[in-house]
Formats: structure tokens, sequence, C-alpha cells
């Protein structure tokens, strides 16, 4: 099980709490202590940002993993995410210039800074509706690109350590595999049911998703369940297949169009069901899928704007969680988003 640091930021004292989150999460991550430092940095000024420019928000700090399960261990990255519902920034273009804070109170670092030093590095400000910031810092500045992007935010119910929901992907061949677990009820045995998910994706990637579930079943037996979620897409042949098990969200952008994916009805290890429809549609240069747990609310509807959907997949799933919610309808559960994207057309946003 991954910990997960879900910090608001209100008041002062909680730029410290976001320094410190970020230094455990490097900790588990066995990032040095450059790496650590900088991940220290970065976490101080995306607090302060929150309080003197956002009116407040939070910062989400998560453990991922790159897709590739062959060679040997995985390298870890700790990824922050600033959500506010603030005022936006009036000129993204100079918040990102190196060199450039309105923070006196900050380090002075600066957005610009924390781009150069974060391995990735993506921001989406709209005026009147706030801000979602992206670093994700692993021991590599400049990490290799990959033919397909996926990403995710994962938020425990009531700043819990642990969360019940996980997601992960992993790569076979042309294949390539994105999963959303969300363990039956929350806190640590909900994360032992979503982390055993996880684990055997990693062994069956090479599996079509119908068989994985299958698999799915069978190593969560010994746990609560959890409802599970798996789109597997193929590279090769430019097609997506989406099979699922329970009340995880699905929406598929092809065209300029966004389509619903339904799940089967059952729980993966507790109530598996005797058959499992498998959807297919084609994967194009302008495709986009969204996971979403049921933490997320109900009525949540799919990101539109055009500058968004071009971003990070992190940035993206993050912005669906905050705009789905507000600070006055807080989350009713755990609840995560993750995003499958394909590869972006140039490098434009890859350190923005």
């Amino acid at each position: 099980m991954s910990r997960v640091w879900d910090i608001p930021v209100h008041d002062s004292t909680r730029v410290r709490d976001v320094r410190v989150a970020a230094e455990a999460a490097c900790r588990d991550a066995r990032l040095d202590t450059r790496r650590t430092d900088d991940a220290a940095l970065v976490a101080t000024e995306l607090a302060t940002n929150l309080l003197k420019h956002g009116g407040g928000g939070r910062v989400v700090v998560n453990l991922v993993e790159p897709p590739d399960t062959h060679g040997g261990a995985r390298a870890v990255a700790v990824q922050l995410l600033s959500l506010d519902h603030g005022p936006g920034i009036p000129d993204v273009a100079a918040a990102v210039r190196d060199g450039f804070t309105t923070t006196p109170s900050s380090l002075g670092a600066g957005l610009g800074t924390c781009r150069r030093i974060s391995s990735a590095f993506d921001l989406y400000s709209v005026r009147g509706r706030g801000t979602v910031v992206l670093a994700r810092i692993g021991s590599d500045t400049h990490p290799r690109p990959t033919a397909a992007r996926a990403g995710g935010i994962n938020i425990p119910l009531a700043h819990a350590e642990h969360s019940g929901d996980a997601w992960a992907w992993s790569r076979s061949g042309p294949l390539l595999t994105l999963l959303l677990a969300d363990g039956l009820g929350h806190g640590t045995k909900a994360a032992q049911a979503s982390s055993a998910a996880v684990a055997e994706l990693h062994r069956t990637a090479h599996l079509p998703p119908a068989d994985i579930l299958r698999r799915l079943d069978t190593a969560l037996r010994p746990t609560r369940g959890a409802a599970v979620a798996l789109a597997q897409l193929d590279s090769g042949a430019g097609t997506l297949r989406f099979a699922g098990v329970g009340n995880i969200a699905a929406r598929l952008r092809t065209d300029g169009v966004w389509q619903p994916l339904v799940s089967h009805p059952g729980i993966v290890g507790a109530a598996f069901p005797a058959t499992v429809p498998v959807v297919r549609q084609p994967w194009s240069a302008d495709s986009l899928l969204v996971l979403a747990s049921d933490g997320l609310p109900g009525r949540w509807t799919p990101p539109d704007d055009p500058h968004l959907l071009t971003r990070d997949p992190a940035l993206i799933a993050a912005a669906v969680l905050r705009d789905a919610g507000s600070a006055a309808s807080p989350l009713r559960d755990d609840t995560s988003v993750a995003v499958l994207a394909p590869e972006r057309r140039t490098e434009a946003h890859d350190r923005l």
C-alpha cells in the first residue's frame, strides 16, 4: 500500500506540513538528498502560492510509477498537485518564467524554478475558476517520453494515511493497460484490496481485459474485494478495449464527443459475474479516457476545454476532481481519477 498525503492549505502553518509531506514521500520513493531538497522547495512554493494567490486550497502528494514492468524495479516518483478555486493567474507565461515570483514570503524560487527542477511540470489556470499545478519529482529531471500517457490523482477520505482506491498502468509489448480499483469501504482493508489489484495487473498485463479481471478475482478473494475497471490500449491496432466490474465511471472522448463506457455489476474478489462484457472502441490522436471511482460526485462532467485536454493526464485528472466538488461539498469516500491520453504531438507543454 502506498501512502497518500492530502493537506488542506488555509493558513501559514500548513506550508510546513506540505513540505514535511513531500520529504516523507521522497523517503518512501528512495530519492536522494538533492531530489528531496528539490521536492521540499517545490512543495513550499506551491503551498505558499495557494495562500497568497489562490485563497487557499489543497496539496495532494502521491507516489507514482512508470508503466514499464520489465528489467527490474520501477523508479517511483513523488507527485505534487496543487488545487484551488481562486481567481486564477492573470499571466501564466510570466508566472512560469524562471526567476519570477510575486510572493515575497516564499523562498523566492517562483514557479519557473519549480518547472526547471521538476521531472514533469504543468499548470492550468482559468480566470475566475482557479488553478491546478502539477510537479513530479523523480530521480531523473528528463524522463523518457512514452507513446501513450496516463496519470491520476488519489485522495483518501478525511485525510487518512491510506486510500482504498488505487490506479496503475502497465505495458506489455504494444499493449498498455490502465487500471482503477476501488476497494470496498475505505481505510487499510480497502487499500489492501486495491493494492492487490495493482500487483496482479503487473503480472497479467499481457492478457486481454476479461482474462485480467478473472485473474484479479482470484487474487482479491482473500481481501474485501473491489470495483475494478480496465482499459487496454493496443497501439499497433489503434483500438481501446474496456471492461469493468463494479461502480467505476468511465468516459471516452473520440472525435470531440464524450460517451460513457459501462461496467458490469459485481465485485471483483467477492461477487464476480459469470461473463464480463468487453467494449472495443477506436483510439486516435485526439482520444481521451477518464476513469473515476464513486467518491466523485455522480453528476461530474468530463472536461471540454481544449487547453486542458492536451495537458499532462495527472493534471487533467486533478482538474476533473476539483471541478466536480467544492469546499462546501467535501468528498464522502476515497476518491480517485485516472486519465489515459495519446502521445503529445509536440513537447510544448512538457515543461510547462
